[in-house]
């Protein structure tokens, strides 16, 4: 059989050879996604419907983990926890933005400065929970020293279970602020310096000057900033793992977090729970991320 052709001779494919090969690079992406990506979220839309340990054979009980998580505790606990990493890691994103307007000076020795900013970036978050872990350390580490310079007592940030989310959140914010920075940065050097010049010479300075002549045109570098800084405070889990394993008594715990304890730990292997938290995780993410997709098309629609 041979290729269709039109009057002129030629085939389908060199008629639509332009518009095809965009997909056919994109193809093997496109279908590892697929596989790895949106089956596992499909997948674990229905493993949450079973009881299951993983092993055996799985049970069908309909809503039945849902229903349970409405009156389990440590669900809730972990909820709040997510709530107070969303809110509180969201300042890594002003932080980021003064410390790349400073970094943004033309001065001597700036390029230290960077490299030094830029590091936390580039350490694991394992080794920063480590140091951090080291750091308040009631025993050996540097923050009861610091305390006593200025008259207060000694603390057990990871200790206390009123102290010990926060205590993490700080050292997760301290890598997150450098990859704010680093974003801020790369949106600095494309501000177009004739409308910087043209808000100077109508008087413009300071903070009106950034928050009507600069901030406009970092949008898209913030809009990246706050769609991994919100998807990076409700997936936390390897900085609680290292530093509290959800210690003490549960209270450092979040959904991803205690997803893993209920499914994998020795807690007991209940995939069908896990999952249902997963579900739920994955919802809530979803629903902030469709948010601000659709608050950014409208601000770009009405510009």
């Amino acid at each position: 059989m041979t290729a269709q052709t039109d009057p002129q001779g030629k085939s389908w494919w060199h008629r639509n050879q332009m518009r095809a090969a965009p997909w056919l690079f994109l193809a093997p992406g496109i279908a590892f996604f697929a596989l790895y990506v949106i089956a596992p979220i499909f997948q674990s839309f229905n493993i949450s419907l079973y009881r299951w340990d993983g092993l055996g054979e799985a049970r069908y009980i309909g809503m039945a983990n849902y229903e349970q998580l409405l009156d389990d505790p440590a669900f809730y606990t972990s909820l709040r926890n997510n709530v107070k990493w969303l809110v509180l890691y969201l300042l890594a994103i002003p932080g980021g933005l003064f410390i790349a307007l400073f970094l943004n000076q033309q001065v001597r020795g700036m390029r230290l400065y960077k490299s030094l900013f830029f590091f936390p970036f580039v350490i694991s978050q394992v080794v920063v929970g480590l140091v951090f872990a080291w750091f308040y350390n009631p025993s050996i580490g540097l923050l009861n020293p610091i305390l006593d310079l200025f008259g207060l007592g000694p603390m057990n940030v990871l200790g206390n279970p009123n102290t010990v989310t926060y205590g993490i959140i700080a050292a997760g914010l301290w890598p997150q602020i450098a990859y704010c920075m680093i974003l801020y940065l790369t949106g600095l050097n494309a501000v177009d310096p004739e409308q910087v010049e043209a808000a100077r010479l109508d008087g413009a300075k300071g903070w009106k000057m950034l928050w009507y002549v600069i901030l406009p045109q970092l949008r898209p570098a913030t809009f990246i900033a706050l769609v991994v800084t919100v998807i990076g405070a409700l997936r936390s889990f390897d900085m609680i793992s290292v530093m509290t394993n959800g210690g003490p008594f549960g209270s450092s715990r979040v959904l991803a977090y205690y997803m893993f304890e209920v499914s994998l730990s020795e807690y007991g292997f209940r995939m069908g729970y896990g999952a249902a938290i997963a579900v739920v995780l994955f919802l809530i993410m979803l629903i902030y991320i469709a948010f601000f997709l659709w608050r950014m098309w409208r601000e770009e629609r009405e510009g």
